[in-house]
């Protein structure tokens, strides 16, 4: 298998057996590589390590069944991705979520903090990396809102963040998240569109509103995040767009999204 072989093999695989037990071992395996090889590979792509990837998505999963299936206990979730009891369960959720399964059932928030990754693809002889995640349930919902506005987040200098340490870049994120989803109207949506990109579908054709929204998100600009009794400052790149192809194609869908993220960081 060559590269992208190798990263599509190990995320169809991972995805497939989320709810049983699977080490990196096992990925390896089955993408006839070595451990170390997909995870120098694996670390490329995602920034991450196979093992916290498989970790993030489980809770991600879990976070909707939490959200979805009220009827549902919290131990039967923590069985469904392979944690036997509530403490094992509660502890991964924390620390992804920064609260427990119970709090977060509570006041759900976007339970699509880590979505599915798509894997890199060849443009000539390059390897470009995915900046796209899987969010095709939410394509149904972009086409019924063809005319509705989108703001669009990018979390500022997370690399420096991140060198700090990988639970700080976490915090960031989630922080982005947790500002866009107390700004966002009872109808908006927010979704990820890749690594530290988040938007907000909004269920309005006025820009006006949309704008509100944006300038709400903006005013935290500057409102730190503490890591390990450290203050960092967490601001965010804030785009209003509006989506010019007819019809939607979920391709270009992202690339119009991650444009206009870039238009405003020059």
């Amino acid at each position: 298998m060559n590269k992208i072989e190798i990263l599509t093999t190990a995320l169809e695989y991972i995805e497939e057996n989320l709810s049983a037990e699977i080490k990196t071992e096992d990925v390896a395996e089955e993408c006839f590589c070595s451990k170390a090889s997909l995870e120098k590979m694996f670390r490329c792509l995602n920034h991450i390590s196979v093992h916290d990837y498989i970790i993030r998505r489980r809770m991600t999963l879990a976070a909707r069944m939490l959200a979805v299936k009220p009827e549902m206990n919290v131990l039967d979730v923590a069985l469904m991705y392979g944690y036997s009891t509530n403490e094992s369960f509660s502890r991964a959720f924390k620390k992804v979520w920064d609260c427990n399964p119970s709090e977060f059932r509570e006041n759900p928030q976007c339970f699509e903090l880590f979505p599915r990754c798509y894997p890199p693809t060849m443009k000539g002889d390059a390897v470009v990396m995915a900046k796209n995640v899987d969010i095709s349930e939410l394509y149904e919902l972009f086409k019924t809102r063809r005319n509705c506005y989108f703001v669009c987040c990018d979390v500022e200098h997370l690399t420096p963040i991140n060198e700090m340490g990988r639970k700080a870049g976490d915090m960031a994120i989630l922080e982005a998240l947790r500002r866009m989803e107390q700004e966002a109207g009872d109808e908006d949506v927010v979704f990820r569109i890749g690594g530290d990109e988040f938007t907000l579908l909004t269920n309005s054709d006025d820009v006006n509103y949309a704008e509100s929204v944006a300038e709400r998100i903006r005013a935290y600009n500057g409102k730190p995040i503490v890591y390990e009794g450290r203050e960092i400052p967490l601001g965010l790149h804030i785009a209003v767009t509006k989506l010019s192809a007819e019809p939607i194609r979920y391709n270009e869908l992202f690339e119009q999204l991650h444009n206009a993220i870039e238009e405003v960081k020059h």
